[in-house]
């Protein structure tokens, strides 16, 4: 796997506490971490929203959260931004002010509160209605309990006053989140339901699972990740046993894809086959067919039932063709594997499942299929996924270089668990059953995931509802075959076709609508979107900034 940019890197609570812990052990103390954790949040706020007319107004809870509050607003009144801090649960006497914060507060004049002084949250309520911005540093990442009591009232109070807010011509209020913002739940990216949303999070050192995972994305606003001086090598040392989790960056998919020189051949850019498509779904062999051309192979060639060849083939006339017996019902069959076997050496990259069908004869010519030795690269999809599910001991069947490229409903059939129970844990699952069947992972929806035997896995920060559309898929499964055949590794493949689905599922939305698009649409844009893969963009895709 090529070189990962460190601050794509995303980890967990537990993960960033041990990296935390080994930086203190390493003289970079927890002290120098809030100042500068403190002082970028400071400067985030500075930066994004110059001119307000009210003070800032800081929620402080207690833990190291907190103390990045108050070094936070020390930092604003040292450039002339008018703050005043907010306690909850925070002792104000001096022996538990660790660090001297707000001793340094106090000699600078900032107002301060504290909730148990401030009966039926009066002087709360007031210094809202007065402040523009808020920056939320009540709870950290490492909060996993329901918000109740005092907390919870005070949550109420500013969530109602956003709702108001919203409504007058004024500009409405920001909220600035610290690490994360209280409610998140960091590992799972569950939401408490009075959890504040923010409009910027400042994040320290690393993003964590939960910026990434929804419904918690959508509480993030922009993620900004702040370098808070921790050594590298730290890092690879806490990921080396769980394996890394990482965006996948514009900058990284660059570097990965098929370089075209001059002095080429469609021979220099490889061979892939598909066998895909049934009478029902001739769409499907059109759609992964033409991706796989579109997104460079050499050759490609359809192998499809006989008797929808001469529908595709009118409508697609680059591929060579592979027409195939099939059922009087227009399925694949059994006999159809012999063809295929005879046909593969020389061929680089094999794809099937897409629109295949789940007759009793589709499902012989799975079998079939995966019964023979010496496959190339394969990529697994639909169809092929569910004939799959249905094989005894099927891990046993998978070629060495396979990528499976489930849907939730998928997954959940070759895990033998409910749907409900692979979308709460979609990262987690995609790792362990990788590690555990040998294979390349790509785990569909918002966000997709992409993990590997090794247990890396790869987090594509992209997620619109135009691709919510029947055919997308196959489209995405035609793309990593193309990229295979084109001598790229299965994780690399995957991840590079999943992050060029997406963008061109971005700029259909851009160009058609967040509904309307369909399928085919997506064809003609894939060559404009790989040109553009090859020109460096944004740091990261989606949601995220570095600094």
């Amino acid at each position: 796997m090529k070189q990962i940019s460190n601050h794509a890197k995303v980890v967990t609570v537990a993960q960033m506490q041990r990296i935390e812990k080994d930086a203190d052990a390493q003289g970079h103390g927890y002290g120098t971490m809030m100042e500068m954790a403190g002082q970028a949040v400071a400067q985030a706020v500075e930066e994004q929203y110059v001119g307000t007319c009210g003070p800032v107004l800081i929620l402080v809870g207690p833990g190291n959260n907190g103390g990045d509050g108050l070094v936070c607003a020390y930092q604003l009144r040292t450039v002339g931004i008018p703050c005043r801090v907010y306690l909850w649960r925070r002792s104000t006497a001096h022996t538990d002010d660790v660090g001297g914060h707000l001793g340094k507060l106090t000699a600078v004049e900032i107002e301060i509160a504290h909730a148990d002084a401030d009966e039926d949250l009066r002087t709360l309520t007031t210094w809202v209605e007065e402040s523009e911005i808020i920056v939320d540093a009540l709870l950290g990442t490492g909060n996993r309990r329901p918000i109740i009591g005092q907390l919870a009232s005070i949550l109420s109070l500013l969530q109602a006053h956003r709702r108001s807010n919203q409504n007058r011509s004024a500009s409405p209020i920001q909220v600035v989140a610290v690490d994360c913002p209280s409610g998140l739940y960091c590992d799972s990216g569950e939401l408490d339901p009075l959890t504040l949303q923010a409009d910027l999070t400042v994040t320290f050192g690393y993003s964590k699972w939960g910026h990434h995972i929804f419904p918690g994305l959508t509480a993030c606003g922009q993620v900004n990740v702040v370098n808070i001086g921790i050594p590298a090598a730290l890092v690879d040392e806490a990921l080396r046993d769980d394996g890394q989790t990482f965006l996948i960056q514009k900058s990284w998919v660059e570097s990965l894809l098929p370089k075209r020189g001059a002095n080429s051949h469609k021979g220099t850019f490889g061979k892939a086959m598909a066998a895909v498509g049934c009478v029902n779904y001739p769409g499907a062999a059109y759609l992964s067919l033409a991706a796989a051309d579109r997104v460079g192979a050499g050759l490609v060639t359809g192998a499809v039932p006989q008797s929808i060849w001469s529908i595709v083939a009118a409508k697609l006339a680059e591929p060579t063709w592979l027409p195939l017996p099939d059922t009087s019902s227009g399925h694949l069959k059994a006999e159809g594997v012999s063809t295929i076997i005879d046909r593969l050496p020389g061929y680089d990259a094999l794809l099937f499942g897409c629109g295949l069908g789940q007759t009793a004869d589709t499902q012989s010519f799975i079998q079939a299929l995966l019964g023979t030795s010496n496959l190339p690269p394969t990529v697994i999809d639909a169809d092929g996924l569910n004939g799959l599910a249905q094989l005894e001991m099927w891990s046993q069947y998978l070629p060495a270089q396979s990528i499976l490229t489930p849907h939730p409903a998928e997954m959940s059939r070759l895990c033998n668990m409910s749907i409900a129970e692979v979308t709460a844990h979609r990262w987690a699952l995609a790792r362990t059953k990788a590690a555990e069947w040998g294979t390349v992972i790509l785990l569909k929806g918002p966000y997709t995931v992409i993990a590997t035997p090794e247990r890396h896995l790869a987090i594509l920060p992209i997620a619109t509802p135009a691709l919510a559309t029947a055919g997308t898929g196959d489209i995405l499964s035609g793309l990593i075959v193309g990229l295979l055949t084109q001598g790229m590794a299965p994780f690399e493949a995957a991840c590079a076709a999943a992050w060029l689905h997406g963008q061109i599922g971005l700029r259909c939305e851009q160009e058609i609508g967040v509904a309307g698009v369909i399928a085919s649409d997506l064809i003609a844009r894939i060559p404009a979107e790989l040109s553009a893969a090859h020109k460096f963009g944004s740091a990261i895709d989606g949601n995220m900034s570095i600094s």
